[in-house]
């Protein structure tokens, strides 16, 4: 809040004992969402993906053949490859340290630096292993080279042991990482999920056909439920076009034959494989991205080399066939529907992040374009009936995308004359939709305040009438009837369910505004699940916020600061406020007993107030996809007509309770 920035400096010096220096691998510690993106279940698993990355390298690079991935009931995983196993003899800039623990315990050390050792690798930053190793609370990586065995554990980061010379070995080499995450980083309740790790190793072995991975896990992890096999061996000839012809089973598209091919990029900068289809089932498309084996879900430069591709092609043909209709189809209306597999492979790739979720070399668009134009004019024309069916599709969806642009091109404010508003809504002024918010507020108390408060040109204020109906247990005919749901939809104007159309949506944010309190979270939560369930793809893209008002405000003589909560109200206690006597403590019961002015400054003035975007999984990876069916489970569990299963989930959390609000 911008009060603390106008309080009062608790320590007027700052010298040289204030800086803190973290050494080793205490930065990983102590900020592991720089390096892995988070302490959740999404980012336990990255752990796993870090080392398989790191096998993968070597079989790309032509050293490795074989991987093993292997789950043990006692939460250990173990990763195993035939390679050139990390080098163990002593690091010429730490002659004390042998290079194995100088990788595993150094940031920003290993061997994709210089290019010598790999030419295209998954791993850039030298962080990957010793990450894992730092968030681990035990380690142990044996090296099998030079018909030599030799081992080394760690813990938290740390060597506990020598690096031991076991004795001669004749039939194994390569290197086998095993690791245990540290439950003082990602707590007692995250577990290894035998399913996302077996779709983990499965995709990586469609992306490289010469690679083998076994996978095995301990039996008694697969529940009764739980189709994951306890062994398999993945090897998968056609690479990418194999990954595409699974993910399309059962499913029928608009060609016989979907657009598959491979090519070397040229003065061995690497090379890429494809695999596109069009379903014609009028169900989602999906896109499926990779570099170097790593899953970038946000795309990148090679999806932009892909889409100019693929557009500049069909557009050629079109033109040569006479069919004057195609030429203004745009990428999305090619894409926008398709089956997507790309996998490339690029020497020193740059990312977006250490998750690596975005790749964004930017030779890389050039590449990917050059080579899948040519190929692309070959598959049009070698098969003239095809080529047209699937012509005729995206033009089709291009005539489609022009019909609803004409439909919304009447200005909003025309378009709002004609629509039938709620009579409680304090509509914005904005004629556009870009820079616009939809504020829902529990009552009309919070509502008179928020609209005092409100910025009139892009903030808009819905008051809503107590609790609204839970959607996930009731009829339609119920939903329809609700008259807080009539409003909530008429005021978004985008329909529900398969009529929601995110061109007609008012707003650009929808942000729930209820007190910090259990009725409030309640509120919260059946809004939440009204959208999950009637509007999902307003939460797919974007639109849904919850703001976060502050629950105390703390004030003495003329200094005043917010806390979101009572943890934050303790740590002003004793930083801004540390020997302050006669703190006044104000605890806000409600958003309509804020004044108005407090209101804007704290939760709805853009420049200063946080809100926290409501997500849904991408649907981009498999581990999307099986984290998709997780969140309806818990959505259908907890907000559905079944109490027992809610009672349930109160018996297993409770005891992790600390402040009970009642």
């Amino acid at each position: 809040m911008s009060d603390l920035f106008n309080a009062t400096p608790v320590k007027t010096d700052y010298t040289a004992k204030d800086i803190e220096v973290l050494e080793g691998l205490d930065p990983v510690r102590k900020r592991p969402g720089m390096y892995i993106g988070g302490i959740d279940e999404r980012a336990y698993h990255h752990l796993v993906a870090e080392i398989i990355d790191n096998a993968m390298d070597e079989a790309v690079a032509g050293y490795a053949t074989n991987i093993e991935v292997h789950l043990a009931s006692t939460g250990y995983v173990t990763i195993k490859d035939n390679g050139r196993g990390i080098p163990v003899d002593p690091h010429p800039k730490y002659p004390n340290k042998s290079a194995l623990e100088v990788i595993t315990t150094t940031l920003h050390s290993g061997g994709k630096f210089g290019g010598n050792a790999y030419a295209v690798s998954g791993g850039l930053h030298g962080v990957g292993l010793s990450a894992v190793n730092a968030l681990s609370s035990h380690m142990i990586i044996e090296v099998a080279k030079d018909k030599k065995l030799y081992k080394q554990e760690y813990r938290q980061g740390k060597p506990i042991t020598d690096l031991i010379c076991l004795g001669p070995v004749s039939n194994r080499r390569g290197t086998s990482v095993t690791f245990l995450p540290d439950t003082e980083i990602f707590g007692e309740s995250i577990r290894f999920k035998p399913g996302t790790l077996f779709r983990m190793a499965r995709t990586k072995a469609f992306l490289f056909r010469g690679v083998e991975i076994r996978w095995s896990c301990d039996p008694d992890l697969i529940g009764e439920d739980d189709k994951t096999p306890t062994e398999q061996v993945l090897k998968f000839p056609n690479g990418v076009a194999d990954f595409l012809d699974y993910l399309m089973k059962g499913r029928t598209a608009v060609t016989a034959k979907p657009f598959t091919g491979r090519v070397e990029f040229p003065d061995n900068q690497g090379a890429v494989e494809w695999a596109v289809c069009w379903p014609n089932d009028f169900k989602d498309g999906f896109s499926y991205f990779y570099c170097n084996t790593v899953v970038t879900p946000l795309g990148g430069t090679h999806e932009t080399g892909l889409r100019a591709g693929l557009t500049k092609s069909l557009r050629a043909y079109a033109e040569m066939s006479g069919n004057k209709k195609a030429s203004d189809i745009t990428a999305d209306d090619i894409l926008s529907t398709a089956g997507i597999m790309l996998s490339v492979f690029i020497k020193d790739p740059q990312f977006q992040g250490q998750t690596k979720e975005k790749l964004t070399t930017a030779s890389a668009a050039r590449l990917v374009e050059n080579a899948i134009k040519d190929p692309f004019d070959h598959w049009l024309s070698r098969d003239i009936k095809s080529a047209n069916t699937l012509l005729d599709f995206i033009i089709e969806r291009a005539d489609e995308r022009k019909r609803r642009k004409k439909t919304l091109e009447t200005a909003r404010a025309s378009a709002t004359k004609k629509l039938r508003l709620p009579g409680k809504l304090a509509d914005c002024s904005h004629t556009k939709t870009e820079g616009t918010e939809l504020f829902l507020v529990e009552g009309d108390s919070a509502g008179g305040s928020a609209k005092q408060a409100r910025r009139r040109e892009t903030q808009a204020i819905l008051p809503l009438r107590g609790k609204i109906l839970n959607v996930i247990s009731a009829s339609q005919d119920k939903i329809l009837a609700n008259e807080e749901i009539r409003d909530m939809t008429e005021a978004l104007g985008c329909g529900r369910r398969e009529k929601y159309n995110e061109e007609a949506l008012r707003y650009e944010k929808v942000i729930i505004m209820t007190d910090a309190d259990v009725d409030g979270a309640h509120i919260t939560s059946l809004l939440m699940s009204f959208f999950y369930q009637e509007m999902p793809k307003l939460i797919e893209n974007g639109h849904l916020f919850l703001a976060l008002p502050p629950l105390y405000r703390l004030t003495q003589g003329g200094k005043s600061v917010y806390a979101a909560d009572d943890e934050e109200k303790e740590r002003l206690l004793k930083t801004v406020f540390k020997n302050a006597k006669n703190v006044d403590i104000s605890r806000f019961k409600g958003l309509g007993e804020m004044p108005p002015q407090q209101l804007k400054e704290t939760t709805m003035d853009p420049e200063k107030r946080t809100l926290l975007r409501v997500l849904l999984p991408k649907k981009t990876t498999e581990e999307e996809m099986e984290e998709a069916t997780y969140t309806a489970q818990i959505v259908s569990r907890l907000m559905g007509n079944k109490p027992e299963y809610r009672f349930q989930f109160i018996q297993e959390h409770a005891k992790f309770v600390e402040n009970l609000d009642i």
